[in-house]
């Protein structure tokens, strides 16, 4: 998203961001921040969706603040210039690389299932699953927002400055206002059926019944108010206080609008949550996930999300085969192989609740080298392959029974930032589907996400126990993969990106083209994308099927579902003597935005 020319002077200069050393467009309205989609320099660098958000990042950095200062800010940013992917009504996963003491830390700010939740939240009288847009568009499928207590508690925990001061930027942008860009109008037009049913989010987004046009300024003074007492009054107001009750009211009576312009087939059922649910709420530190692939080091975030020990998993079964040494065709086929035999595993066995003892064995490389002989590097094995036992006695391909791929979900955001200090944070945050349950809290100007449509919503007959059905208090499994590489110890790589289940293909798809394919991180980050989460029917963009579609056939791989675009990701390589390569989409999502504090060549 863009802003004006003069709302940008007067949003930086409001907010008191303008400094010695800040972009000249910025401090003296040369025009809107810059959307360049690679940035090379030092002194810090920042990465996401948004121009807006990576100038409010930078302008952090520069006036002295650190990464974890700069994120939380972008963050904030975000979810005004990105309403319908983030914001305070989601929750989302922090990974954080501490220079000092040499460490990774995690935050898991997933949203939990409210304690009136059981299996049956998502079943009809009958005992079958409720249709997927009856069940998102619905008070059911909010679950309790993590996003600010992340906020909070990465502040308190990291940072250097307050979080009234990480709030203010944001709330003088949804004051002032910014221009509508065709991505942002197109999400409200392909939700208008959606959003029309409920007062409060048709007089947000759809002004006189229709999107604002492409060129308008969008406002949003209720969510600059609701920022504003947040920043007087802290997070108690919105787990415990005023804005925890309307909330709550949102969730219990959903805002439906007594004269829907658009009709809705499904009832729109109210939710169970409570204040009490609120008042609850903790985020949690768990260790991060590990593994190691050809030298590297790779972090990722462990379970409710699924993605670090699905991209550990996947990088393992790869690790067995010289991809370098392969043409492009053949490390693709590998790489979808791996894919679907990571998906396999982590549909059966990964969920909030598995045990530590069981996401050990699915790092384990013994493990990743049973399931890796099960590919061939001459013909693709049928889709889907049944998942592996990891048991701790590993020798034969040993397989079971099947699992499903669950609802990939879309409406996600990632932000990447890196200090001048060597701090390092990849934060990957959402509201679950674009325009979360579409319900905008009224007075409130915020979203509320559809996460706890992340659960399987019925038990498979005859099938092993699901470890990713509702309970109360329970997180969803998520795919979010916000992912750290070291090399001997010294950060390499940060990289994350939204795209739903299509996140763990995607930052393993990058991996492996910038670690085996040669490719600089621009070119890693332009490359057409597939991804195959054990399925008879992959997805793949259409460049991708254009250049290998015929070839990966031809070695049997299934034909590929043409999809516009997989995934919106951030990213920054670290080069020597302190360099930093921040990247972002250069076509997706309408591009994305990368800054550092200081141009110059990096080596």
């Amino acid at each position: 998203m863009k802003l004006g020319k003069i709302a940008v002077v007067a949003v930086v200069a409001a907010a008191g961001l303008v400094a010695p050393g800040s972009s000249p467009a910025l401090a003296h309205g040369g025009g809107e921040p810059p959307k360049e989609p690679t940035a090379v320099g030092y002194g810090g660098a920042v990465s996401t969706v948004d121009p807006t958000a990576t100038a409010v990042g930078l302008d952090v950095l520069r006036r002295g603040g650190n990464a974890v200062d700069a994120a939380v800010a972008a963050a904030a940013t975000l979810g005004v210039t990105e309403p319908f992917s983030a914001g305070i009504g989601g929750g989302g996963f922090f990974v954080y690389y501490d220079a000092k003491t040499r460490r990774v830390h995690t935050i898991d700010g997933r949203e939990s299932a409210p304690s009136a939740m059981g299996e049956d939240a998502f079943l009809k009288s009958d005992g079958t699953p409720i249709a997927f847009q009856e069940a998102r568009v619905s008070g059911i499928s909010a679950g309790v927002p993590g996003t600010l207590l992340t906020w909070k508690e990465a502040l308190r925990k990291w940072g250097s400055r307050s979080l009234p001061a990480a709030l203010a930027p944001a709330a003088d942008v949804a004051q002032r206002g910014f221009t509508v860009d065709a991505t942002f109008r197109q999400q409200i037009a392909d939700n208008s059926a959606q959003f029309a049913q409920f007062g409060s989010t048709r007089d947000l987004y759809l002004p006189g019944g229709q999107p604002p046009t492409v060129g308008s300024r969008f406002r949003n003074p209720d969510l600059a108010d609701t920022y504003r007492e947040i920043a007087r009054h802290g997070t108690d107001t919105f787990y415990e206080g005023r804005i925890a009750r309307d909330i709550v009211a949102t969730v219990q009576h959903p805002p439906v609008a007594a004269d829907p312009a658009v009709p809705w087939a499904f009832e729109i059922r109210p939710g169970g949550m409570t204040l009490n649910d609120l008042a609850r709420y903790d985020v949690r530190f768990p260790a991060p996930t590990r593994s190691d692939y050809r030298g590297y080091t790779v972090y990722g975030m462990s379970t409710p999300s699924s993605g670090g020990v699905a991209v550990g998993e996947a990088l393992n079964i790869l690790e067995r085969f010289d991809l370098s040494g392969m043409s492009a065709v053949d490390a693709l086929h590998h790489y979808l192989e791996a894919s679907a035999l990571s998906f396999a595993d982590r549909n059966r066995y990964v969920g909030a609740d598995t045990s530590q003892r069981l996401l050990d064995e699915l790092l384990r490389d013994r493990y990743a080298a049973e399931r890796a002989c099960l590919i061939d590097p001459a013909k693709a094995f049928a889709k889907p392959v049944a998942p592996g036992n990891p048991d701790g006695r590993y020798g034969e391909c040993a397989t079971s029974a099947a699992a499903a791929e669950g609802n990939p979900g879309q409406s996600t955001t990632n932000l990447t930032v890196a200090d001048k200090w060597g701090n390092i944070v990849e934060y990957t945050l959402t509201i679950e589907q674009t325009g979360g349950n579409a319900m905008v809290v009224p007075g409130r100007g915020f979203l509320l996400n559809n996460e706890m449509t992340d659960f399987t919503f019925i038990q498979t007959p005859g099938a092993p126990p699901d470890p990713n059905l509702p309970a109360p208090g329970k997180r969803p499994r998520s795919s979010m993969s916000p992912t750290i590489v070291f090399d001997d110890g010294k950060p390499f790589l940060a990289l994350g990106t939204p795209g739903g289940a299509t996140i763990i293909t995607t930052v393993l798809q990058m991996i492996v083209n910038r670690i085996d394919l040669g490719m600089t991180l621009p070119e890693a980050m332009a490359a057409p994308r597939a991804s195959q989460r054990n399925s008879a029917a992959p997805q793949a963009e259409p460049a991708f099927i254009t250049a290998y579609g015929t070839d990966l056939a031809a070695l049997g791989q299934p034909t590929f579902a043409s999809t516009a675009e997989l995934g919106a990701a951030t990213a920054i390589e670290f080069t020597r003597n302190g360099g930093m390569v921040a990247t972002a989409e250069p076509v997706r999502r309408g591009g994305g935005a990368a800054g550092v504090v200081r141009t110059g060549k990096s080596h």
